[in-house]
């Protein structure tokens, strides 16, 4: 967590504040989260085949990237209560669909356009 008195705290609030777009950009920067999105996008929808799919993400980053993507309402969560044991199963919403869309062309546009320095 920052400091809420530092410099870096007020530069982004400032930042976040000028153009959803910062606070968004500062969202996605965040280490897996779109690839936790992709993932449940391609089908995987449950905490383990999550974790089978992103072999190196630690059970601590997925479940905080699950309730940072269901917080700002990319995801739902679906709790199968009537099951023994309870299920559990995460799906993008219209939004998160959307979102998706438009990482996927950003995805393209990174590979086939830019040239990264080595």
């Amino acid at each position: 967590m920052r400091k809420l008195s530092s410099t870096n705290y007020y530069n982004q609030t400032f930042l976040e504040d000028k153009c959803a777009l910062n606070e968004l950009i500062h969202l996605l920067s965040k280490r897996w989260l779109t690839e936790v999105m992709f993932s449940i996008e391609e089908g995987n929808s449950r905490f383990s085949s999550l974790k089978e799919d992103l072999k190196h993400i630690s059970d601590n980053i997925l479940a905080d990237r699950l309730k940072l993507l269901e917080q700002y309402k990319l995801i739902v969560r679906n709790n199968h209560l009537g099951e023994v044991p309870a299920r559990v199963e995460y799906s993008l919403t219209e939004t998160g669909e959307k979102l998706s869309e438009l990482l996927g062309g950003l995805c393209s546009f990174a590979e086939n356009e830019m040239e990264f320095p080595s």
